[in-house]
């Protein structure tokens, strides 16, 4: 059994504070919804979540001009899980029916597909710089994505846990 001096003691407590505060700044630890820069995984912005939330991003389409907003919850396995869209046009790019499963709804002169299962780990999105207007809606409220990301930037989103570095470094969208 090693005995430790009160002098060994005092050592080893100086030299464990360097690796508690790199553990607290380091450490991932909260879990977000992460706008990373394009390739590079510079965090730009993020969105603090909690164990099984949901979020919507609504969008201006660049060739018809109408709203869509799609629907998204976060998994228990941090997956991206689509399960509605809404969208007031059939022009190109949009679905005219939905697919096996899925729900389609027409009402008030929209469209909706519901019932949606459409998991995937991350998304790719070019802020809108013109009319796209991407706006983040969360908890009912609606944070647009210029505020916080430069328009015009291309922009890697998942879930994952950041440190506290990363959130000193990103901007909260919540608070932009």
């Amino acid at each position: 059994m090693i005995l430790l001096t009160k002098k060994n003691k005092r050592l080893l407590f100086i030299l464990l504070i360097p690796v508690l505060i790199a553990l607290s700044l380091f450490l991932p630890f909260k879990k977000a919804l992460v706008f990373e820069y394009q390739n590079t995984g510079i965090l730009l912005a993020y969105l603090p979540l909690g164990r099984m939330d949901t979020f919507k991003m609504k969008y201006t389409h660049s060739i018809h001009l109408s709203i869509v907003v799609e629907s998204y919850k976060i998994t228990k396995n941090n997956q991206i899980k689509q399960y509605e869209l809404m969208y007031e046009d059939f022009a190109i790019g949009m679905p005219a029916n939905s697919e096996e499963g899925e729900v389609f709804e027409e009402k008030d002169g929209k469209y909706f597909i519901k019932n949606m299962k459409r998991s995937f780990p991350s998304f790719d999105l070019r802020v809108g710089k013109v009319k796209a207007n991407h706006t983040l809606i969360y908890k009912y409220k609606e944070y647009p994505l210029s505020s916080s990301i430069t328009p015009g930037t291309s922009v890697h989103v998942e879930v994952k846990k950041i440190n506290l570095v990363q959130l000193m470094k990103g901007v909260d969208i919540l608070e932009s």
